[in-house]
């Protein structure tokens, strides 16, 4: 097996699949990267045995082969290695020479026969969606995701696919993000599928152009499949909570505030709370909004907000992180409060197809 490469060409690619690497304390292979030299590309490949990312680029392969290579040793050379183009000859051993500018190394790699090989399945539907919008919807609602693995399902993003819309959701129990968007296309029609938030938040982090991605959706998988990358993850099994009975049919009042201010006026104000269990209110009254916190241990703050509000005034209270969470995933200068009263559900509204479903907290 014997290839050249440009080296910042692998150098990017590397990066791309660089994030997915197993515990060799499970099976050594696992922390390997899988390199196929065949007819002028490289398929680069990692996996934990939950999440696959493949990536290809252009090479000049003058014996095809596979191979796999310690992936961080090799990540670690090639960004350190300074020339064009980077040199690799493989023996039936599995001895990895390399040779970039004045550089020489070798590293032992492992049989790629020992690396996990890739489940087929059938997809069930397709969905194609711009890279950019897929990117920007997990960004939206990534946050409110479970860390509790006692409710599995909660610990992922759900994909529902319904007529002609996508809808990503992602919950804890105690708030509630939301983001739906009509893609290019939905193929095989609707159905759900629970994305564990690795497998999501890697393909956020690898997707970075505005091309038409394709999802493939299967019974237990599915795979992204982009200009750049191929993922494939596994599904989380079981059943999501009825969404959409969470949000409040009506609600009595919708006020309209600045995302960016309101945000660093909840930043500065919950300096002097102590703890996560504190809570931060808000008061509505003549076109001012007022944020007020305080805790025994530091202090108290208070700031505001200029608004169009009239009417009765009241208040609120929240979980001063939840709040704003979704304020810095919004994107849109400006978000709406729709309220009914200070102890059952709040909405924001954000960006067209966002919203945010939050519980008041009950002061004490």
């Amino acid at each position: 097996m014997k290839f050249t490469v440009n080296r910042e060409k692998l150098q990017k690619a590397l990066q791309r699949v660089g994030s997915i690497i197993g515990s060799r304390s499970m099976l050594p292979v696992l922390g390997n990267v899988m390199i196929q030299a065949e007819e002028g590309v490289l398929t680069l490949t990692t996996t934990d045995l939950e999440i696959r990312i493949s990536t290809k680029v252009d090479a000049v392969v003058e014996e095809a082969g596979v191979t796999t290579a310690p992936a961080r040793k090799l990540a670690s050379l090639v960004g350190c290695f300074v020339g064009t183009d980077v040199v690799f000859e493989v023996d039936d051993k599995d001895h990895i020479k390399i040779k970039c500018g004045t550089s020489h190394f070798t590293l032992l790699g492992l049989p790629a026969a020992d690396f996990p090989a890739a489940v087929e399945f059938e997809a069930q539907r397709e969905i194609k969606i711009k890279e950019s919008d897929f990117k920007r919807m997990i960004g939206s609602i990534s946050y409110a995701v479970s860390a509790d693995d006692s409710r599995k399902v909660l610990t992922g993003v759900l994909l529902s696919a319904r007529e002609s819309t996508v809808t990503l959701v992602a919950t804890d129990g105690k708030r509630l993000a939301m983001q739906e968007k009509t893609p290019e296309a939905i193929e095989g029609g609707d159905g759900d599928a629970i994305i564990p938030l690795k497998a999501a938040s890697e393909a956020r982090r690898l997707l970075e152009g505005d091309a038409v991605m394709t999802i493939r959706l299967g019974d237990k998988q599915c795979t992204f499949v982009a200009g750049g990358f191929e993922l494939t993850t596994k599904l989380i099994e079981g059943t999501y909570p009825n969404y959409r009975q969470v949000v409040p049919a009506s609600f009595a009042r919708t006020v309209e505030v600045p995302t960016s201010v309101f945000l660093a006026k909840i930043e500065t104000v919950s300096l002097v709370l102590s703890d996560s269990s504190s809570y931060i209110i808000l008061r509505f009254e003549n076109n001012q909004l007022n944020l007020q916190a305080s805790s025994a241990e530091v202090g108290e703050g208070s700031d505001m907000v200029e608004i169009a509000f009239e009417g009765e005034p009241f208040e609120v209270s929240f979980n001063p992180a939840y709040l704003a969470d979704p304020l810095r995933n919004a994107d849109a200068d400006k978000i709406r409060m729709k309220i009914n009263d200070p102890l059952n559900p709040v909405a924001i509204e954000g960006s067209e197809g966002f919203l945010y479903v939050i519980m008041p907290i009950r002061k004490k």
